[in-house]
C-alpha cells in the first residue's frame, strides 16, 4: 500500500487544538467487512434544488449515488449493534442526498482500495475520513513521488489532526512521537499515523527504533494495545478521542500530546466528473448554509473540526 492512498498523508508537521470531543454510544469492535453493501434510508426523495439540477442525467435517472467508505473508523463511519452503516459521514451522505435529491448508499471496503474503486466506476464517491492532498488530486504516490494515476478532485467536508493514545494510566511518558522511540506502536496499514512512525523511527538514535504493527483497520489496532499488544496506538483526532470516550466505558485509553497533520477531509471524486464535483460541491454549501450541517456536527461532538464552506481541493 502506498501513502498516497491513506487517510492522511503526512505533509510538513504543525500542533492543531482542535479541541474535546464529547460523543455518546458504545464502539462497535468489529473489522470491516470486503465490498459490503450498506444504505441510508433518505431513498425516494424527489428533492428539486439548485444542486440537484447539477447531477449528471445518468446518476439522476438511477436515483442512487455510490459511496465508497471503510465502514471501521467510528465516529466517523461505523457499523451499529444492529449492523446500520452509522456516523458522522453517513449522516452528512443522507443530508447531502436529500439536498441531491438521491440517495447515498454506502458501500463498505478496504480503505486502499478507494480511489482505484472511484477509477473503475465502481464507486461513483468515496467518503471515509480521506485526507485531501496535492498527492492525492495528482495521482502520485506520496513517498515515491511517481504518477500512479489519474487523480482524484475533492469537495473539502472538515478538518481534523492525528492523535497518540495510550491504555489509560499507563503512558510511559510518552508524550510526543520522539517518545515512541524503543517502543511499539499498533495502527492501521497506510494511515498518517503509519507514515509518522515510520518517519520517526529512522531519526531514534542509539538503535532504540520504534516498533511498528500495522492492521487492517483502526478498530484491530486498538484491540492489540487494549491487550497489552502496543505501547501506544495512533489514528485522526475524532477516531482517538472516541475510543477514549467509549472504549471499556472510557476505562481503556487516554490521549497523550497533542495533535498534528492538521488538513481536510474531502469527499473523492474522479477526475472529469465535474458535473458530479459541482454538484456535491453545492449541496454542501447548501446543507452548511441551512444549518443542517451544524446539526450534524454537533450532534457527533466534532464543533471543533467543522468547515463554513466547501472548498473544492483546498488540501496541500
Amino acid at each position: 500500500m502506498t501513502a498516497s492512498t491513506t487517510r492522511r498523508t503526512a505533509a510538513k508537521s504543525r500542533i492543531a487544538a482542535v479541541g474535546a470531543i464529547a460523543v455518546a454510544g458504545t464502539m462497535l469492535l468489529t473489522a470491516c467487512g470486503d465490498q459490503t453493501k450498506s444504505g441510508n434510508n433518505n431513498s425516494g426523495q424527489t428533492k428539486s434544488s439548485a444542486a440537484a439540477d447539477l447531477l449528471p442525467p445518468e446518476i439522476k435517472a438511477k436515483g442512487v449515488i455510490k459511496v465508497g467508505s471503510d465502514i471501521a473508523y467510528p465516529p466517523v463511519e461505523f457499523k451499529d449493534k444492529s449492523g446500520e452503516t452509522v456516523g458522522i459521514d453517513p449522516d452528512l451522505g443522507a443530508a447531502l442526498g436529500k439536498e441531491l435529491g438521491v440517495t447515498f448508499q454506502f458501500e463498505n471496503g478496504t480503505f486502499d482500495t478507494l480511489i482505484t474503486g472511484l477509477r473503475s466506476k465502481r464507486y461513483d464517491l468515496a467518503m471515509s475520513s480521506m485526507t485531501d492532498t496535492k498527492d492525492r488530486q495528482e495521482g502520485v504516490d506520496s513517498k515515491t513521488k511517481k504518477k500512479i494515476g489519474e487523480g482524484v478532485d475533492f469537495v473539502d467536508y472538515f478538518n481534523a489532526g492525528v492523535s497518540i493514545y495510550t491504555r489509560k494510566g499507563d503512558d510511559q511518558g510518552i508524550k510526543t512521537w520522539a517518545d515512541l522511540c524503543g517502543k511499539k506502536i499498533a495502527v492501521q496499514r497506510g494511515t498518517v499515523s503509519h507514515d509518522l512512525a515510520e518517519a520517526e523511527s529512522k531519526k531514534c538514535t542509539g538503535g532504540k527504533k520504534i516498533a511498528i504493527e500495522t492492521f487492517d483497520n483502526d478498530l484491530e489496532a486498538q484491540t492489540r494495545l487494549r491487550s497489552g499488544g502496543a505501547d501506544a496506538g495512533s489514528s485522526d483526532f475524532p477516531v482517538a478521542a472516541y475510543a477514549v470516550k467509549t472504549s471499556g466505558g472510557g476505562k481503556d485509553f487516554q490521549i497523550v500530546g497533542e495533535q498534528v497533520e492538521a488538513a481536510p477531509y474531502g469527499i473523492a471524486v474522479a477526475k472529469g466528473n465535474d458535473q458530479l464535483t459541482k454538484a456535491v460541491q453545492a449541496a454542501l454549501d447548501a446543507i452548511i448554509k441551512s444549518g443542517e450541517y451544524g446539526k450534524i456536527i454537533s450532534k457527533w461532538g466534532v464543533e471543533a473540526g467543522a468547515v463554513t464552506e466547501a472548498k473544492l481541493n483546498g488540501g496541500s
